[in-house]
């Protein structure tokens, strides 16, 4: 390898905005093209509503409008207009486009914001190819208007007599188009953007947001967001409780598992943190000092669904993405606001205390047996193997830190399938293991019955979840099966096993679909690999009829060569999603319960089509 002449000339300044061009998962987190509710996209729309959240938060404005225009794959134009104070004219450029520029820094201005970088909208303005942002204040407005980040034209004036006069109101409009180049062919997903919209509202009652016209509110936070959640699906009337800087709402379903919804002065923090921990504590220690006995904390969260909001001068989160808390100076005041809100609550509902009393001994009594049927499960584990049948391990997993961020197990059938994705794999990230073939359908059964399948508790120890979600070893957990029907039915085998008993997993976006391609379509000079039927004609119109045409129909069937770049840095991963935790049982129901007409019908007018 040729050396490379490294002096002065080699070494680059980069400005802000080009550093977060280049950089753009720094700030961000991934990219994406929509069509996960992560991607970059909403992240940029989550941003500057976050500042119009401030607004509100500080007594300025009770209104929100937000617009979406779709013209078409990575050509949508945002709009979004606040009626708070305004950004200062004369520091309206440097708002939106210097790093460490914002009035965040001042409590005075802002105590309680989720921006304190000044990074968030610089960050929408570099990754878009149109920025505009007009602030109003007392009859006099400012424009900027930017491309890519680079200022293209600026004014200032008088707010013109004939405008409308809501149009005069002081506060800020922003419109941007996300960057195709870097956001490619993306588009806005209407559900994403709804339930982002209605999780603002839960969090700050009395706060109207409009999106595309229609009006969103909540008059009960927290409370409202648990009903939405839960539906009809709960133990007991949902607890609910606010104070000066806390919210929270607590229930109990028949479900397993627990379900958090936790937030930081509004941002949705999906990995938890120091306070989602301090409201367990808290959780835990009001319930006993009720009932006045030392129960277990698993067997008092067993079955827990409850929402918690928190308002916190300068926030540390783990990451510019902010899913993660760190704060350690807050444990003790939300332990004790939780202890003496639950407590106070259950002294006010005797009844919905008994039905949780009931919960709580029914909860000992199910550990009591799971625990006996875990030891023997572990025990017939022993006379086997001492390693973890058909999984082939990774080096890095979620106890290594950063690594374990990058780390994926592929959950697929079959020695022949497995065996391509182990001599393609990344050895570092990427682990695989094989099912023996068909898993039980688990739909409607006890907790103690997936201890009782053996091939359940090996992919259950694979995982690390064998105990507990708290032991997840992956980030990503992939189920990777044939585009067959014997592949959709083991998919929807697997997730009535996770959706069941493990629906934190879903909830929190560690469950995703493989895809993988269906038709290879090749001449001597060009090969190109087709997801569905369309992409297959439109490579046959582009290559030529005469081209070589492969089906796919397993997983095995694919070189091992080929089955590399499926599982590299651009395989398809489609995330399991589930709208409100109160649809799982009906959609489970619908797929793995009784052999209804509805549901072969279903079967027979969706799948066979999928299937070409």
């Amino acid at each position: 390898m040729a050396k490379l002449n490294y002096d002065e000339s080699k070494i680059k300044t980069l400005s802000s905005l080009e550093h977060i061009r280049l950089r753009t998962g720094m700030y961000i987190g991934r990219l994406g093209d929509g069509s996960n509710p992560d991607d970059g996209i909403y992240v940029l729309l989550k941003e500057v509503i976050d500042n119009c959240i401030d607004e509100f938060i500080m007594g300025n404005g009770k209104q929100i409008e937000v617009m979406i225009k779709d013209n078409g794959p990575g050509k949508s134009v945002v709009k979004i207009r606040d009626f708070g104070r305004g950004i200062p004219l004369g520091k309206l450029v440097e708002c939106v486009s210097v790093i460490n520029t914002g009035a965040k820094y001042n409590d005075d201005v802002f105590q309680f914001s989720v921006g304190l970088n000044g990074v968030g909208t610089k960050a929408v303005n570099a990754l878009s190819s149109h920025f505009r942002v007009v602030s109003i204040r007392n009859g006099d407005f400012a424009e900027a208007v930017f491309e890519q980040g680079i200022l293209k034209n600026q004014r200032k004036g008088k707010c013109a007599a004939s405008m409308p006069a809501a149009a005069r109101k002081d506060g800020t409009f922003v419109e941007f188009t996300p960057d195709n180049s870097i956001f490619e062919n993306y588009r806005f997903n209407a559900e994403f953007v709804e339930k982002r919209i209605q999780n603002y509202t839960y969090l700050n009652s009395g706060l109207t947001l409009t999106l595309n016209g229609k009006n969103y509110i909540s008059k009960q936070g927290l409370f409202d967001l648990l009903n939405e959640e839960t539906g009809d699906d709960i133990l007991y009337p949902i607890g609910y409780y606010k104070g000066q800087h806390i919210e929270f709402s607590f229930t109990h379903t028949n479900n397993y598992g627990e379900e958090y919804f936790s937030f930081v002065n509004g941002q949705y923090t999906a990995d938890g943190g120091t306070h989602l921990s301090a409201f367990k504590e808290g959780f835990l220690k009001g319930i006993q000092a009720y009932f006045k006995k030392d129960y277990k904390s698993e067997d008092i969260r067993e079955g827990t669904t409850a929402a918690v909001a928190i308002k916190i001068k300068s926030p540390v989160f783990e990451s510019q993405t902010k899913n993660k808390l760190g704060n350690t100076d807050i444990r003790s005041w939300i332990v004790q606001a939780v202890r003496e809100g639950v407590d106070e609550w259950l002294h006010r509902n005797p009844l919905a205390a008994k039905k949780l009393e009931q919960k709580i001994v029914s909860n000992e009594k199910l550990r009591t047996e799971l625990n006996a049927v875990k030891k023997e499960a572990r025990e017939a584990a022993k006379k086997i193997s001492l390693k973890i049948p058909k999984l082939k391990d990774c080096k890095y997993h979620l106890e290594d830190g950063k690594h374990g961020e990058l780390s994926t197990i592929f959950i697929t059938e079959g020695d022949s399938a497995a065996g391509s994705m182990v001599t393609s794999r990344d050895v570092m990230t990427q682990a695989i293991f094989a099912l023996r073939g068909k898993i039980e359908n688990m739909y409607g059964k006890k907790q103690t019955a997936i201890y009782k399948n053996e091939e359940l508790y090996n992919l259950m120890t694979a995982l690390g979840i064998e105990n507990d979600i708290e032991g997840l070893r992956y980030a990503r957990i992939v189920i990777a099966t044939d585009a067959d029907f014997d592949g959709f039915h083991i998919r929807n085998l697997l997730l009535t096993f996770f959706l069941s008993y493990f629906e934190e997993l879903v909830t929190s976006g560690h469950i995703f679909i493989l895809e993988t391609p269906l038709f290879r379509v090749r001449t001597k000079k060009e090969t190109r690999y087709c997801y569905n039927e369309k992409e297959r004609d439109e490579a046959l119109g582009a290559l030529g009829g005469s081209s070589e045409v492969t089906r796919f129909k397993g997983l095995g069937e694919i070189s091992p060569k080929e089955f590399g770049q499926f599982i590299g840095e651009k395989m398809h991963l489609v995330p399991v999603s589930v709208n409100t935790l109160k649809a799982v049982p009906q959609v489970l129901s619908f797929y793995m319960g009784k052999n209804t007409p509805e549901r072969r019908e279903y079967i027979m007018k969706n799948l066979i089509e999928d299937a070409g």
